[in-house]
């Protein structure tokens, strides 16, 4: 078995009971004590589980999300300047899909002036596309609470009546080996859908993002564009596997 599918194995164990004993994963993967051993090591550097004698536990922050208004104060200039960057990529007639991150909504003071179509799922960016008289059309569906975002079956039924030229993307982490992820199950559902939707699709992804795992998986990171700021360099090693557009 590959190392990435001994990774996915240990961690669906661990979702399910919480713990894991090196002996039973020792005997259900055939592999000597110390993969098992450098596996967990491995798993918890990206700070998935924590290793605890005789195995390992579920880390008690896999998963959690922070709230909108945590995400928003958060690297809210490099937010900005990527928002910016990524409303100078749309074209006159462009129909686009703007998804509920902090920081597509930066996109929309850049909107404007151009003749689009929008469809979204954030409340507060339907809100301030209202303002700004673009034409819109806001996801129907449940109402998360913590990120302001529509989601559920409803959503993704409304969602697969459109196709979109362009789709911009808010995620919470990215990471070589596991894709793009996030907490939610329903939003990554939401997310899937529009790139499959889209002709195009682009990530926006400050310095926190980066080398980052959460729960639930969303897509390769080749399925996808990056859009990043340029004053790091931890986006680096990925360049060889995906397209990055990066910001001054």
């Amino acid at each position: 078995m590959l190392t990435d599918e001994r990774h996915q194995y240990i961690l669906q164990r661990l979702i399910e009971s919480g713990v894991i004993k090196s002996v039973d994963l020792i005997e259900s993967l055939g592999c000597s004590e110390s993969t098992i051993r450098r596996d967990l090591a491995q798993l918890e550097s990206k700070g998935l589980l924590l290793r605890i004698h005789g195995g390992a536990k579920l880390n008690a922050t896999f998963g959690t999300e922070l709230t909108y208004q945590e995400k928003t104060v958060k690297n809210s200039q490099q937010k900005k300047n990527i928002g910016k960057f990524a409303a100078s990529l749309l074209e006159k007639n462009d129909v686009i899909y703007l998804d509920a991150g902090t920081t597509t909504l930066e996109m929309i003071p850049f909107l404007s002036d151009l003749s689009i179509t929008v469809v979204t799922n954030g409340i507060a960016h339907a809100s301030m596309l209202a303002d700004r008289h673009i034409e819109s059309y806001l996801v129907g569906g449940k109402l998360k609470h913590s990120t302001k975002a529509m989601v559920g079956a409803p959503s993704q039924r409304f969602l697969k009546n459109y196709q979109f030229t362009k789709a911009f993307l808010g995620i919470d982490s990215i990471d070589m080996t596991y894709g793009c992820t996030t907490p939610d199950p329903e939003e990554a559902s939401m997310k899937q859908l529009a790139i499959e939707q889209a002709a195009d699709t682009y990530l926006l992804a400050d310095d926190s993002k980066w080398n980052k795992v959460s729960f639930a998986k969303i897509c390769d990171i080749s399925d996808v564009s990056f859009i990043t700021n340029k004053v790091s360099n931890i986006h680096q090693p990925y360049l060889r596997h995906t397209t990055i557009l990066e910001v001054d």
